[in-house]
C-alpha cells in the first residue's frame, strides 16, 4: 500500500527542480502536515529554458490522488498520487517525481 506524502516529502520536477509544500492541513503524521491535492506545490530551481519564452516548472497540479483518504473533504496524496509540473504559461512540463516521504502510514 502506498505511503502517505507530507510536507517533509522531498518531490522534483522531471528537470531537477525541488518542490515546495505549503500546507493549512492540521492533520500530522510525525509533526508534519498530510499533503492534500488543495495544497500549493510551488517548483524552485528548474533549470528548463528550452525555447523562447522560457519554460521552467513553476508549480504541480495533481491529476490522481488517493481513492479513500481524505482530510475536511480534500484528497490526500500518497506515493501512487500523478501530478504534473506546470509552466507558468499553463504548458505541461512532465510529471512530478516522489523520490521519499515518511515510511509509516499507508493510504488509499
Amino acid at each position: 500500500m502506498p505511503k502517505l506524502l507530507t510536507t517533509a516529502s522531498v518531490l522534483m520536477c522531471p528537470h531537477g527542480g525541488t518542490v515546495q509544500i505549503a500546507s493549512q492541513n492540521t492533520v500530522t503524521k510525525a509533526t508534519t502536515p498530510v499533503a492534500l491535492a488543495t495544497d500549493t506545490f510551488t517548483i524552485v530551481g528548474c533549470p528548463f529554458f528550452l525555447g523562447v519564452p522560457p519554460h521552467p516548472c513553476v508549480r504541480v497540479e495533481w491529476q490522481v490522488t488517493t481513492q479513500k483518504v481524505t482530510i475536511d473533504g480534500n484528497a490526500a496524496l500518497n506515493e501512487a498520487s500523478v501530478g504534473l509540473c506546470m509552466a507558468v504559461d499553463n504548458a505541461p512540463q512532465g510529471t512530478v517525481l516522489i523520490t521519499s516521504t515518511q515510511m509509516k502510514v499507508d493510504g488509499l
